[in-house]
């Protein structure tokens, strides 16, 4: 099965564990997936993630939620850039989220990272989400 969006696809599964209040969630693993996650990581977003491989090719990341006293520690994960609208931002330009208490994920071309992050390498790139 094709996704038109994979990254989408994730953010909304990572939305509805959380809502449902799941341990842990499975998806399609991808490289570009497995960075985003390595962020989410080390922010704080998410207790951990693993890459499992079930039969021949198949590979999947698992992926254990955080909460916070029952409550998710992910309030808000939101996609930004569509793959029918894609947002581009400068260094100067880049969003602060919830007024520095959220990231924003940005895709650039020194690979992706978050907002700070980009500030201070002073690179723009494709804002792929944000989270609060």
């Amino acid at each position: 099965m094709s996704f038109t969006d994979p990254i989408g696809d994730m953010i909304t599964r990572i939305r509805n564990g959380q809502i449902r209040s799941y341990a842990k969630i499975e998806m399609p693993a991808s490289s570009f997936k497995g960075k985003i996650l390595e962020i989410l990581k080390r922010e704080g977003f998410i207790l951990n993630y693993s890459v499992d491989q079930t039969n021949e090719k198949k590979i999947k990341f698992s992926i254990n939620l955080k909460y916070n006293s029952g409550s998710p520690v992910i309030n808000n994960i939101e996609r930004i850039s569509k793959p029918g609208r894609r947002f581009y931002s400068s260094a100067q330009s880049i969003p602060k989220i919830q007024n520095g208490l959220g990231i924003a994920i940005i895709s650039t071309p020194k690979g992706v990272m978050t907002d700070t992050e980009a500030r201070k390498a002073k690179v723009g790139g494709e804002i792929i989400c944000k989270v609060f």
